[in-house]
């Protein structure tokens, strides 16, 4: 293992962003939704106001989920096994409770999960100590 998780972080970065992403989507696609379907609003609008609804909050979970896993990345990126371990257990929570605001384009999920398991499971490395040297007598 390296001095830093490095594969952990960039993983968990971009799950992180990949949520985030997923989060803009549906608070787009609620707009679209809203002006796109015309004929819904006029026969059914309870139902487009549920589906906006529902929308509006998954794109705020994933814009939160999304957030807490970028900062959960940056933890991760320390040296400190603490902070990494912290981190990697804000991008495990944040990457499975994406699943109630589209994880994350399912791949954001699953580089979240992957992530924060490489960065639980990283241990710094232990620097070799140098031993000094026993001179044989002659």
């Amino acid at each position: 293992m390296g001095e830093k998780p490095t594969a952990a972080f960039v993983l968990s970065l971009i799950a992180g962003v990949l949520i985030l992403l997923c989060g803009i989507f549906m608070i787009a696609a609620r707009a679209i939704i809203g002006m796109a379907l015309p004929w819904i609003r006029e026969t059914r609008p309870a139902m487009i106001g549920y589906i906006r609804g529902m929308m509006t909050i998954m794109g705020l979970l994933g814009l939160i989920f999304g957030i807490i896993a970028i900062i959960g990345a940056f933890m991760i990126r320390s040296e400190e096994q603490g902070r990494v371990k912290a981190g990697s257990v804000m991008v495990l929570i944040s990457s499975i409770l994406s699943i109630f605001s589209g994880m994350g384009f399912v791949l954001g999920l699953v580089l979240g999960l992957v992530g924060g398991i490489l960065g639980l499971t990283w241990k710094p490395e232990e620097k070799a100590q140098s031993k000094p040297e026993e001179k044989i007598p002659s």
